[in-house]
């Protein structure tokens, strides 16, 4: 128990995770409905009026009506009363129609737009940091903060709203209290107080135990039901008999999540026993002193009735009040989720910095860097000086788990490095605008994602108004899709996807690989980087492939990533990469001379190749 018990606590410590308090939150909230939607700011004084019209107009015409009878009064003061009274309930209603009516959309839509900042948010957010776990889970309970309208952003809305009209009631129930006796006034609001402060303890707890533990929990859940629909694992699942096992995993996860709602659940059926118990004391002694003062003649019957009704209204609202009270500070913690996520830095909108200058060629230049992962030990690359000369191909090879992607992220800023430093032309690359870095690279990656609108604007990653069609046409040709084309319905504005479009079209690998390619060659910049863009093709089809395109790129610096040796003979360097650090640099004849690791690996291969092709392999 104590073993799990420190996990949970280490779950929940977030660095990135900040209480920013009940009165901030508030302000936010505010702040951000003003700036959606103005009208916010007269609704709420509608609701706070309507309301306790509503609740007591019937408690004081329950007393007059009485008082009129005991007297004997005649019925003409009575009925001007009455008709008063029900123009007076007739507004209230007419208000309370119209505030119901306007708000609860208008939260919604506050809602949708904090969702809209959630997402920039994470798109913006530096590559690197979607592989680090707390970042994740800050990112994960974002979105539980605002995944209903219920909790979260959505929730504090809705309860701050219900709030001050619970509150608007308990102030004129007061008052009524107050005309009869203060001390009684005082008696309600300790036990107020003391009920507040309990379900305040109450909600700050659960927070604490079950739902901050459930973080990484929602992740792994999402996971798993992304999984189970996803159409690329669809084939695995049923060819492999997944069904079962995945099954079993999700259940695990249902189970954890079951167990930890129940133990939410204990601490507010023990919250609402002790409310529960406190109210009866309190009303208990409301009603024997009124009775007292009804048997001394102090109160009239009529006022009895209007005293019982409307503190039986005041205990009821006290009770809502509390409650919106709990509610509110609990989905104030989650506004605390939120807020630290869309504070996080390491996004690019923080990202100023220097314009990258328009060149026509650019050099490259690592000076002892080496990259680690976050929460990793081990470095996944290790004090690495290399330059990438401008113009120049460059091809980087070793086995997996070389180092050879790391080297590729940290070119393409992807990732920071944690030791040393990356030079654009002699400037440290942190030194330029993120968003400017980008666009010198063209870059080709192994796993390629098409997106669901038209073939054309997934090759120009752009808008329809601001895509060339027929560059992107050239361009899908030219990577060897012009007979594709030829059989699609609509060329180049057939839509993509047929999982989304009845009419989508879907593609191959190697198809998708050419799609990237010509993703390359549309975007037309000065370095093109190819991360093991072929690895679905076979060793003669990545070879030609290569060779096709290293022509059309023409004088453009170019990195080939492959832990395959097809494109080193035609490069002017190549790049040895094992266990994270460049063991051998040079040509393609000097490395072979050296008769080291690539030669090694170039003969294997070699060798493997010729067999393939039934061709007898030189000693």
């Amino acid at each position: 128990m104590g073993h799990m018990k420190d996990k949970k606590e280490q779950q929940t410590k977030n660095p990135y995770h900040t209480s920013y308090g009940l009165w901030s939150n508030i302000s936010y909230i505010c702040k951000n409905m003003v700036k959606i939607d103005r009208w916010f700011l007269v609704l709420i004084p509608i609701g706070m009026v309507c309301t306790p019209m509503m609740q007591y107009l019937w408690t004081f015409i329950s007393k007059f009506v009485i008082d009129a009878i005991t007297n004997e009064q005649g019925t003409g003061q009575l009925s001007k009363l009455l008709l008063i009274f029900i123009v007076l309930q007739l507004i209230a209603a007419m208000l309370n129609t119209y505030y119901s009516s306007n708000t609860w959309w208008r939260f919604i839509h506050a809602r949708l737009r904090m969702i809209q900042r959630k997402n920039l948010k994470i798109m913006r957010i530096n590559y690197e940091h979607l592989e680090n776990p707390d970042v994740m889970d800050c990112y994960e309970r974002a979105g539980q903060a605002c995944n209903n309208n219920m909790n979260g952003v959505e929730g504090m809305m809705r309860e701050g709203a219900e709030f001050l009209k619970s509150l608007a009631v308990v102030l004129v129930g007061l008052a009524i209290m107050g005309s009869l006796n203060l001390w009684m006034v005082l008696l309600v609001f300790a036990v107020t107080v003391l009920n507040f402060l309990f379900r305040n303890y109450t909600s700050r707890t659960a927070k604490k135990k079950v739902w901050d533990p459930l973080a990484p929990l929602w992740r792994k859940n999402q996971y798993m039901q992304n999984t189970t629909t996803d159409f690329a694992a669809a084939k695995d699942i049923r060819m492999f008999g997944l069904k079962d096992w995945l099954c079993d995993k999700y259940r695990d996860l249902a189970k954890v999540r079951c167990d930890a709602q129940r133990e939410n659940e204990r601490l507010w059926r023990n919250a609402g026993f002790v409310g529960a118990a406190t109210w009866l004391v309190s009303q208990a002694g409301v009603y024997a002193y009124l009775i007292y003062q009804v048997i001394q003649g102090n109160v009239t019957i009529g006022d009895f009735s209007m005293y019982t009704a409307s503190f039986a209204t005041f205990f009821n609202f006290i009770n809502e009040l509390l409650t919106h009270a709990g509610n509110l500070l609990a989905c104030s913690r989650e506004v605390d989720d939120f807020r630290s996520f869309l504070d996080f830095g390491g996004g690019d909108e923080e990202d100023g910095g220097i314009p990258v200058p328009k060149l026509d060629s650019y050099e490259f230049t690592f000076k002892n860097v080496s990259f680690r992962y976050p929460k990793a030990e081990a470095y996944a690359l290790k004090n690495l000086n290399l330059t990438v000369k401008a113009g120049e191909r460059l091809a980087v090879v070793g086995l997996n788990g070389a180092g050879k992607s790391t080297f590729i992220k940290l070119l393409l800023r992807l990732y920071e490095p944690t030791e040393g430093e990356i030079l654009l032309n002699g400037v440290n690359v942190k030194d330029y605008n993120r968003h400017d870095y980008y666009q010198v690279f063209a870059p080709v990656f192994q796993t390629v994602e098409l997106f669901a609108f038209p073939l054309a604007e997934n090759i120009s990653m752009q808008a329809p108004d601001e895509t060339d069609a027929k560059k992107a046409e050239e361009c899908l040709q030219a990577a060897g899709l012009k007979e594709k084309l030829e059989t699609l319905p609509k060329g180049v504005k057939t839509e993509v996807l047929k999982v989304i479009y009845d009419d989508g079209v879907d593609f191959s690998g190697g198809e998708k690989q050419k799609i990237a390619l010509a993703r390359a060659l549309y975007k037309d910049a000065p370095v093109v980087v190819l991360d093991e863009p072929t690895a679905a093709l076979d060793a003669v089809a990545e070879s030609r492939l290569y060779e096709d395109f290293d022509k059309l790129i023409g004088g453009k610096t170019a990195v080939y990533i492959s832990h395959r040796l097809s494109s080193t003979q035609f490069c002017n360097h190549v790049a040895m990469f094992s266990g994270g650090e460049m063991v051998e640099y040079g040509t393609h004849k000097s490395l072979l001379e050296q008769d080291g690791e690539y030669a090694k690996m170039f003969r294997i291969q070699a060798q493997y190749y010729m067999e393939e092709s039934g061709e007898e392999a030189d000693a």
